[in-house]
């Protein structure tokens, strides 16, 4: 395994303490217990050990991971895939198509990536044989269990005879691990800390009134076109400050666990790729999703807990970049004492909503089961849609569609100039995503 080949793939320049210690840890093999926060890269921390056990002469699922959303399932796999390890994985989720799943399992991978409700069916199914399975990967283990996932896992690591590795990754100290997972003297990694993340700043506003809706529009006026989520502890409030956002015009998308499936991939496509500055989610957002490079994250409602806090918190200020975390507190409303630093900041009363992206996102009806790549994009856009290459930008091509990121004020001539074009010998429609 050539490690350096493999941060060169991925952008890495270097692997940071908590993945060097993952690696040393399990080069004996035996059981890990990695704790260690949202955004600190910890999938790398276990992807790399388990790319170390998977052998090339062994047919049959080598190694399974577990998370607790369909999102992080889909990231992971991302991340193995941009490894370019040569070894085959696939990712089973609900939402997504049980008879595409089937049909990839036909020829096992050797690193199966899943969410516990879909990996207990196909273990029902006989679509994968679990007497192959030697390393399991609980990741985000305290999340699984506070979604209420403990049944189907503890079917799943039953089924599972032959492991000789667990490794189990949780973003919270655990009182208790469950017996069911059958840890077995495991080495202890801690890296969750409480002192505050470097490079992150909270500030805190006090809106006039009881509604603090303005404040957050005074708010994402004074960011402009910043990368910024904003949480919400319900679907409800996510989608009232949507229409209150809406209505005045400001671009941006909506994150959680009532849209369907398609619907929330495109939502975190269009911010990762520049088309949407602002997210507006529950906490759904706060854990395992790959949405780089933001620069803050806003409270509307106040977290639940510290615990909460901290992860919302966590996609920010990541991996040594500087971010900010914003506080907006009602007239009866105060710090809660686990903030023991926060700046007071004052918004300005006049405000200038931010103007929108300079990007938008072309929707390809192809994908990955149609043998379309994202070369097979790049050479459409550029040389039949009259692109320069710096306005492509980010391109993502999941199983039966695609997405592309191009500048606003080419989409339009693109979209002309690509009408009718073919890619490998089909007809793909493509229309803008709005």
């Amino acid at each position: 395994m050539d490690i350096q080949n493999i941060l060169a793939k991925l952008e890495i320049t270097a692997l940071n303490e908590m993945q060097h210690k993952s690696m040393k840890a399990l080069e004996k093999g035996g059981d890990l217990l990695l704790l260690s926060p949202t955004g600190s890269g910890k999938t790398l921390g276990f992807l790399l050990p388990v790319l170390r056990q998977l052998k090339t002469d062994v047919e049959g699922v080598q190694a399974l991971i577990l998370v607790p959303s369909r999102e992080l399932a889909i990231q992971i796999e991302k991340v193995f895939r941009s490894m370019g390890t040569g070894f085959k994985v696939s990712c089973c989720y609900g939402g997504h198509s049980t008879k595409t799943e089937k049909n990839n399992l036909l020829q096992p991978p050797a690193l199966l990536i899943g969410t516990p409700g879909r990996i207990a069916h196909h273990l029902r199914l006989n679509s994968v044989d679990p007497q192959t399975i030697k390393t399991l990967v609980l990741d985000e283990f305290d999340k699984s269990l506070e979604l209420g996932f403990q049944a189907e896992m503890s079917t799943i690591v039953g089924d599972l005879h032959n492991l000789t590795t667990h490794i189990l990754t949780s973003a919270t100290e655990l009182e208790e691990i469950p017996a069911f997972v059958g840890l077995r003297n495991p080495a202890k990694l801690n890296f969750l800390v409480a002192a505050p993340v470097a490079g992150l700043q909270v500030k805190y506003i006090k809106a006039d009134g009881k509604d603090k809706l303005d404040a957050l529009f005074l708010l994402i006026c004074e960011l402009g076109n910043e990368p910024s989520l904003v949480f919400c502890n319900h679907r409800d409030a996510v989608d009232r400050i949507s229409a209150l956002l809406g209505g005045k015009r400001i671009t941006h998308d909506v994150f959680h666990g009532g849209m369907e499936q398609d619907e929330r991939e495109q939502a975190l496509i269009k911010f990762r790729n520049g088309t949407h500055h602002l997210l507006i989610t529950t906490d759904l957002a706060s854990r395992g999703l790959d949405i780089p490079a933001i620069k803050n994250v806003v409270h509307y409602q106040l977290a639940g807990s510290e615990t909460i806090f901290v992860h919302r918190n966590g996609r920010t200020a990541r991996m040594h970049a500087d971010g900010t975390s914003w506080i907006i507190l009602g007239a009866e409303e105060y710090l809660p004492p686990y903030i023991v630093k926060a700046e007071h900041v004052t918004l300005k009363n006049s405000a200038q909503p931010p103007a929108p992206s300079g990007w938008v996102t072309l929707f390809l009806h192809a994908g990955k089961k149609e043998k379309i790549s994202k070369g097979d994009i790049v050479g459409l856009l550029l040389q039949k849609g009259g692109l320069a290459k710096d306005e492509l930008g980010l391109i993502e091509v999941l199983d039966h569609c695609s997405f592309a990121a191009v500048k606003r004020n080419k989409a339009a001539d693109v979209l002309d100039r690509v009408r009718g074009e073919k890619l490998k010998n089909k007809s793909v429609k493509i229309v803008m995503s709005e």
